[in-house]
């Protein structure tokens, strides 16, 4: 394949300096970058042009200890400034596994034209599909080569929750073959999910290896395991301690190293896991099967195109019994109910599933029986938090508190991340960054974490002080909000209008807030209680005065949805009138 790249940008303010950047992506043991070079034309009419000698060659994956993917760049954002264009063309040569291509017509820049041109040998067709667009991006043709095009696309502004660009830019999955009389075809086409599932099937298979080393290790992890879930739960963990690794060379982009070498070796990359997972169940007399699925966009995968080239991730499906109970099982019509699971996540116990994976569609390889099915959603009780509050309200205003949070689920998964990315030290002071938030110039004298990852439950206790919390006014009232730390998800929907839609997580959340009164006051005025429901969440606030205490309550139920924009004006209001609720003071009078 010869692929001939143009591309030019105007750039029309400073700040849009970084898009003078032109990268082309090429596979060292497969293709090549045959020419590229690059023009950056000034208001003046003066042309820079930049050629081989101004072009880097750098690797397009960081964390890979090898991988022939890489880049060739220009980079000509240091010399760019409002009013230039920059422009750049590339010839590409390289060799594909698939006869199959997608492409994104934008990013998030307007667009004034974009253009895909295929030309293919006599006697092949093609065919496409289109996501993203309100009607169907049909190609014209002539002869043997086919166009598709559009024009004037707007800016894809970036909003809060919103869905990523790929779910909103407009882009055409394509599909090219010869018929049925042309020979010599060396890339692999797919007409159904089955076809795909085949594929990795054999690919994946037979790297399913066992010896007497593997097999005794995995036995010897569940020696003492009482049930199928334990067994999982004990061999899940082993995987996902192991280091992570990734190696890609030719094939083995797609092919996981056999489970003896992995296990051998101690490391390896999505896909190498999930087989060594598989290998090790095998062991224990308990079948699995991998899954392709793409990490990071649980709306990306589409059912009406059958490509592998959707997936960017591995993950397992392990068959279970009916006594195996998990928010993560799924039921296929002939392979029976099915544990999904991701062996590289080590923040995520078996059980449970990241966020960015739970609800999309995935591809449980099994050969002929093999299907694209829809990833299980936690519902938001699996992924709670719960936090109380003792305070101690001084007639000073000054108060000491002691906070209690529980969570689990991908609550958990979200504290344990943080903690475990963060130092010791940079942790505390995140710690005391939130709690200074609420209360200003709080001194934090306890922060004490701990996190349970085998049963997916993360605790943090924190203590502290803070004087002048509740505003004394003229010695006689003590005005305070109740609710002194806020939540680290809050989201914030203030826009009077919004382009895309709302995509919300699964989760809940309670708060108890019990402060003890100052002697000699009394509350004078406390907020109505609210009560809030929609279809995609439940919130109430109360207040109570009991046994010289004031006691706060809240709790927010929300279930995984997207809203559409003509329906943001719902959301807002929803979340509008959870901060009034929130922000709202209880007054105290001196008796």
């Amino acid at each position: 394949i010869t692929t001939t790249s143009t591309y030019a940008v105007r750039i029309l303010k400073r700040e849009g300096r970084d898009e003078a950047v032109a990268r082309e992506f090429y596979l060292t043991d497969s293709g090549k970058v045959r020419e590229m070079k690059a023009w950056l034309i000034r208001a003046s009419g003066d042309v820079k042009r930049y050629g081989k000698d101004q072009t880097l060659d750098v690797a397009s994956a960081n964390n890979d200890v090898y991988d022939e993917s890489r880049y060739k760049v220009i980079d000509a954002s240091s010399e760019a400034d409002a009013g230039m264009v920059f422009g750049y063309q590339a010839v590409t040569e390289s060799r594909s596994f698939f006869s199959q291509s997608l492409w994104y017509f934008q990013e998030n820049l307007p667009v004034v034209q974009s253009r895909y041109q295929l030309t293919l040998p006599a006697g092949w067709t093609a065919s496409s599909v289109t996501f993203n667009h309100a009607t169907k991006i049909d190609p014209t043709a002539s002869g043997s080569t086919y166009t598709w095009e559009l024009r004037n696309l707007p800016f894809i502004e970036d909003e809060p929750s919103d869905p990523s660009v790929s779910n909103l830019a407009p882009r055409v999955a394509i599909n090219y073959s010869p018929t049925a009389s042309s020979q010599g075809v060396g890339a692999r086409t797919f007409s159904t999910w089955a076809d795909v599932s085949r594929w990795y099937s054999e690919l994946s298979d037979p790297q399913v290896t066992l010896d007497d080393n593997l097999a005794g290790k995995a036995r010897e992890l569940t020696a003492n395991a009482k049930t199928e879930l334990e067994r999982i739960q004990i061999i899940g963990r082993y995987v996902q301690n192991l280091q992570y690794i990734s190696i890609q060379i030719g094939m083995g982009r797609y092919r996981p190293h056999s489970a003896t070498e992995v296990f051998a070796k101690s490391y390896g990359d999505c896909k190498d896991k999930a087989n060594l997972m598989r290998a090790m169940l095998k062991a224990v007399k308990i079948e699995a099967y991998p899954v392709l699925i793409f990490s990071g966009d649980p709306t990306y995968v589409r059912e009406d195109w059958a490509s592998p080239q959707q997936f960017n991730h591995c993950i397992i499906a392990i068959k279970v019994g009916n006594e195996t109970k998990s928010p993560t099982v799924i039921e296929h019509a002939s392979l029976g109910r099915l544990l999904i699971f991701d062996a590289t996540d080590d923040n995520t116990p078996v059980g449970d599933l990241p966020n960015h994976e739970q609800g999309s569609f995935a591809l449980v390889a099994a050969g002929d029986t093999g299907a694209l099915l829809r990833m299980p959603s936690t519902p938001p009780e699996s992924n709670r938090l719960e936090r109380k509050a003792e305070v101690n309200l001084a007639a000073d205003g000054s108060i000491n508190a002691t906070i209690k949070e529980r969570s689990i689920g991908q609550s958990a998964v979200s504290e344990r991340e943080m903690f475990r990315r963060l130092s010791r030290p940079d942790y505390t002071k995140a710690i005391e960054k939130w709690i200074t938030q609420g209360a200003s110039g709080a001194k934090v004298s306890k922060v004490d974490p701990l996190d349970n990852s085998t049963d997916g439950n993360f605790a943090l206790d924190v203590e502290f002080t803070a004087g002048s919390y509740a505003q004394l006014m003229q010695d006689r009232l003590l005005v305070f909000k109740p609710a002194i730390v806020s939540r680290l998800d809050w989201l914030w929907l203030t826009g009077a209008s919004r382009k895309n839609p709302v995509v919300l997580d699964s989760h809940a959340y309670t708060e108890t807030v019990r402060v003890k009164l100052p002697e000699g006051f009394n509350v004078d005025e406390m907020p109505d209680p609210v009560k809030l429901e929609a279809s995609f969440g439940n919130y109430a606030s109360t207040y109570e005065v009991k046994d010289g205490h004031l006691v706060f309550t809240r709790t927010l139920v929300q279930r995984a949805a997207t809203i559409p924009a003509n329906q943001y004006s719902t959301v807002r209001t929803f979340f509008e009138r959870i901060r009034a609720a929130e922000e709202s003071p209880v007054v105290l009078a001196r008796k």
